[in-house]
């Protein structure tokens, strides 16, 4: 059985959805997962096989939670499989789409040690509001596949299969 650990920032909750779908998936496929907030994790990522990290862009920058981890787990995660996620655009346009992942580009650049099996980019949400619609460009189905795509690429798909 793999070991996945699912961490993600959130600020408004819908980074957190996208991480739960991730895990639904994973432990559907008999995994081992636990889901927790980057900012929780505190002790060293010993015994965990896979490692995927999520968080939105806000004002063209990664959420600094993710950042964080990133710092803080360095010399762990270079040793691990890592799969990477973020929740970009709130506008479903080409021009939207493009700054968004080279905003997340350029936010895992900062990081040259990071070798990703995988980088997905979803679209974002926004935040609950009253008597303002709310948009939400998360597409399910293709976080669905993303995060079988994940497994399959980290060889987690074929210990459970």
């Amino acid at each position: 059985m793999t070991r996945i650990l699912v961490a993600y920032a959130s600020r408004s909750g819908s980074t957190r959805e996208v991480a739960e779908a991730v895990a639904t998936v994973a432990t559907a496929a008999g995994h081992d997962v636990v889901l927790v907030p980057a900012r929780a994790v505190d002790e060293p990522l010993t015994g965990w096989d896979v490692v995927i990290l999520g968080a939105p862009l806000y004002s063209g920058r990664w959420h600094r939670d993710a950042h964080r981890f990133l710092k803080k787990h360095r010399g762990e995660l270079d040793r691990l499989q890592v799969a990477v996620f973020g929740l970009g655009p709130r506008r479903d346009d080409e021009d939207a789409w493009r700054r968004s992942s080279a905003q997340l580009d350029r936010a895992l650049s900062r990081r040259p040690w990071l070798v990703p099996a995988t980088v997905g980019l979803f679209g974002g949400a926004d935040p609950p509001r009253r008597g303002r619609p709310r948009r939400d460009l998360r597409d399910w189905a293709a976080i669905g596949e993303w995060s079988h795509k994940v497994l399959a690429m980290t060889g987690a798909e074929e210990i459970a299969g």
